[in-house]
């Protein structure tokens, strides 16, 4: 049974990958930049939804509501602000000015919320239990690692009904394919650019806080790591590929807590980055990437 709740814990926390991974596969595939502030959204959405039930008293429910209010602003004001004058201008000016956004929301957090640490509340405990029994006892499942994976399943399908079956969605892809095109059909690119932020900014919030409910030490840095990792996934997968980042984010977790039960704690983000690699040399475009040609 140990085995089997190593595999639980792998998919919960590549299921929370796998929601971050959404914003940087999607933000890529139609703004064919790499937002790497993304993962210190989650930290921002964390502690809005802390504050907002610690401070203010709120039900957990109204303080989710309010992270995925405030990061879905956020994640619009950072393209307007920081990535929309970049759009034409080399990839390099767009991935310093990412990393110096990361690092602003670093140290703003660290204003407003001081560098220590805070211990989230476990938010999702039903008719005072914890976790849920199977097998007699066997196998235990926390009610944290149920919500994520649920989670996780629904936002995939919505997405995926999103991006192809409605008018906003089909505006995505088809900037998504070809920008100048798309815009000489009608579409508004700046608009959809926009969107595509705001989506991802939002599920970086709920990301933030099934990632504090399983792991409940919330600090300033608390994005990074999980944002890189999630960057990682989405390459894994096919970066710019929905599936791709559920596959990423899924294998990644998986990888990540067996390489930590049966290898070493110490190594298992090596262990990690080196399988990425390994795919990568195998695969360059990814598990389920498509190689692009490009025009000269």
């Amino acid at each position: 049974m140990s085995f089997l709740n190593f595999l639980i814990s792998g998919i919960s926390l590549g299921s929370i990958y796998a929601i971050i991974a959404l914003g940087y596969t999607m933000v890529y595939g139609i703004a064919k930049m790499l937002n790497f502030a993304h993962g210190d959204v989650i930290m921002v959405g964390a502690y809005i939804c802390f504050y907002a039930v610690f401070s203010f008293e709120l039900p957990p429910i109204v303080g989710i509501l309010m992270a995925i209010a405030v990061c879905t602003v956020l994640g619009i004001v950072i393209e307007k602000l920081a990535y929309k004058p970049l759009r034409s201008a080399p990839s390099l000016a767009v991935l310093i000015t990412a990393i110096g956004v990361s690092y602003f929301l670093q140290n703003a957090a660290q204003l407003l919320w001081t560098s220590s640490p805070k211990v989230f509340p476990r938010f999702f405990n039903f008719g005072g239990q914890a976790s849920v029994s199977f097998f007699g006892g066997q196998l235990s499942v926390s009610w944290t690692t149920i919500i994520t994976i649920i989670t996780c399943i629904i936002i995939m399908l919505a997405l995926t009904w999103f991006t192809g079956k409605t008018k906003r969605g089909k505006a995505m892809r088809a900037c998504s394919e070809d920008k100048g095109a798309a815009q000489l059909m009608g579409i508004n690119v700046d608009a959809t650019i926009s969107m595509t932020f705001a989506i991802g900014s939002g599920l970086a919030a709920i990301a933030g806080v099934l990632l504090c409910s399983a792991y409940p030490t919330l600090v300033p840095t608390t994005g990074s790591m999980p944002g890189i990792k999630a960057f990682t996934a989405a390459v894994f997968g096919g970066i710019g590929s929905i599936p791709g980042a559920l596959l990423g984010g899924l294998l990644l977790g998986i990888i990540e807590i067996m390489a930590k039960a049966y290898i070493s704690t110490q190594l298992s983000d090596a262990i990690v980055f080196a399988v990425l690699i390994i795919v990568l040399l195998v695969k360059p475009a990814g598990l389920l990437g498509k190689r692009v040609n490009e025009k000269v």
